[in-house]
């Protein structure tokens, strides 16, 4: 049998075009030779749906598409497609289910069996798990189909959160039951160094079982959320054989009579899967939600470099507005880096001094008195920071484009970040990067970039300043980018004590960034969407309360 691994990249909500997309691809693969087309998970809805699955009408509707799009194939070709559906058997429960469809009909239907509700996950929420999982008999062959979650369970060297909660091992169960070749529907969201983990996975199921192992992801953005796709083949040697792109829709054929014995070397690159996930979320948030144009303020600094290299990428330089907005405080050399920058992108870009609004301000009766008494403090540091929010922000209003904040993880896990300020906007390009990877993103974008250095070297080297007080630097507030990242590794992505990471890295910092930390939650509440990187993102993954008081020993034993 050939099967065509379809990796495309839904529209959550979208039934009607993500129909009309698998129908494509199903024309596109009949053509290459394929016999079956295997989608992604809860493709026909798009992943993840969230509560469009409570909506009235919402999942028989894609019922109804499943149907539709069984008569739609051609001839001889026979598809599985992910999507929700109604349980008749348990009193209407939802379940996430797969069905093959063949010669115009719903030949078969699973349902998912282990339900993830950990990090951004709640599917415990809208569906219910199968008591059992079974193979689909097709064409002489017994398909083991199982969706993403149910692949991750037992696996060695896996906590869990990754492996579901129960004993259940539906790999197992499937390959028990005869199953000649493993078939995973994923919707896998991308996170820094999860493609490796996933290999290994499958590659431990496929050598343990002895069994050919294919793994179909989404790829594409859906809100916070990136899906890298990278689907794999792997032979019953356990061998990675195949693998498709990375970042972007891709269809590919394999042959299960002829699978290849060579085992095929991915080398992966940090720098290139940020980008590559950078670039793909912005574009898809723009594109799912209308945007044609973004706009963002370009302070010469590398964090604004880095977002404006991001989204020339994303939707081209012809489409992103940047607008210079220098300060009494702003360096020259500040404005001629942004300056050069977009000239090298070929991005639009405007020079707009805030220094008669930030005057205008000072010499109102009710408001320049209380800036007076404390030239340059936070009040002051803030109000030019709102200027510049607001300038953005209009011309975002006039014209429609999306306006993009610039802010790191690093600065908005501690609260170095102003609300209404360098917050204010509709997309958050960078916060779930830290700023060391900024920093290590920007060489990459220089070192890979065909007209030679894109981001002037003199923003990667001079020390880095928001430039809202007389020769400001970052660190006359914060620890050292270096150590500051290191703790913030420890506290969030590993949910670590102040006492363990004490014992190993300066004491008072320590305590300092968690104290921080957990005063600024209101801050991040109150944060654009961004795009989700790491294990333990702000966002929807990460769950804390506002209005706490943590009192527990935090004293190093």
């Amino acid at each position: 049998m050939k099967i065509a691994l379809a990796q495309l990249n839904p529209t959550v909500g979208a039934v009607r075009s993500n129909s009309e997309q698998v129908v494509n691809a199903a024309h596109m693969a009949a053509a290459a030779g394929a016999n079956l087309v295997v989608t992604s998970e809860l493709f026909i809805s798009g992943y993840p749906p969230k509560d469009l699955l409570l909506r009235e009408g919402f999942v028989s509707e894609c019922e109804t598409a499943v149907a539709r799009v069984a008569t739609q194939l051609p001839p001889g070709l026979s598809l599985l497609v992910g999507h929700p559906a109604c349980n008749a058997l348990s009193s209407g429960r939802l379940v996430n289910a797969v069905s093959l469809l063949a010669n115009g009909r719903v030949a078969g239907t699973i349902h998912k069996q282990l339900l993830p509700n950990y990090d951004v996950f709640d599917e415990q929420r809208y569906f219910q798990g199968a008591e059992a999982v079974n193979c689909l008999k097709h064409e002489g062959l017994t398909l083991g189909v199982h969706v993403c979650e149910d692949a991750w369970w037992p696996a060695p060297g896996t906590d869990h959160h990754d492996a579901g909660t129960g004993p259940s091992d539906p790999v197992s169960q499937l390959a028990a039951q005869g199953a000649d070749v493993l078939i995973n529907l994923s919707a896998s969201p991308f996170e820094l160094d999860k493609p490796d983990r996933r290999l290994s996975l499958f590659e431990h199921h496929a050598g343990r079982h002895k069994i050919p192992f294919l793994f179909v992801n989404q790829a594409g953005g859906n809100d916070d959320l990136v899906f890298d796709g990278n689907s794999l083949v792997l032979n019953r040697a356990g061998h990675l054989v195949q693998q498709l792109a990375a970042f972007e829709s891709d269809i590919q054929v394999v042959d299960l009579a002829a699978l290849p014995t060579t085992r095929l070397i991915r080398r992966r690159v940090r720098e290139e899967d940020l980008l590559g996930a950078l670039t793909l979320g912005l574009r898809d948030y723009m594109t799912k939600c209308g945007f044609s144009d973004c706009v963002l303020g370009l302070s010469g600094g590398i964090d604004s470099a880095v977002a404006a290299c991001v989204a020339a990428r994303a939707v081209g330089p012809q489409h992103v507005h940047a607008l210079l907005l220098p300060s009494r405080y702003s360096s020259e050399h500040s404005v001629s880096d942004a300056r050069l920058l977009a000239e090298r992108l070929g991005i639009d870009h405007e020079v707009i001094p805030i220094n008669r609004i930030h005057t205008a301000f000072e010499e109102m009766p009710t408001i320049g008195s209380e800036l007076a008494s404390r030239p340059a403090g936070l009040a002051e540091q803030n109000l030019q920071a709102r200027i510049r929010g607001a300038l953005v922000m209009e011309r975002s209003n006039h014209n429609g484009w999306l306006a993009l904040a610039t802010g790191n993880k690093s600065e908005l896990a501690v609260g170095y970040c102003t609300l209404y300020g360098d917050m204010a906007g509709g997309f958050a390009v960078l916060c779930d990067v830290l700023k060391r990877d900024v920093y290590a993103v920007a060489r990459y974008i220089n070192s890979v970039s065909e007209s030679g250095e894109l981001i002037p070297t003199s923003t990667i080297d001079k020390p880095p300043s928001a430039e809202l007080a007389p020769d400001q630097t970052d660190q006359d507030t914060l620890p050292e980018y270096a150590v500051l990242d290191a703790i913030l590794e420890g506290l969030v992505e590993q949910e670590r004590s102040v006492a363990s990471l004490a014992q190993e890295l300066p004491s008072e910092t320590v305590r300092w960034v968690a104290d921080r930390l957990d005063r600024n939650e209101f801050k991040r509440r109150q944060m654009p969407t961004g795009i989700k990187l790491s294990s333990r993102a702000f966002g929807s993954g990460r769950r804390m309360p506002i209005a706490a008081r943590l009192e527990i020993d935090e004293t190093p034993a």
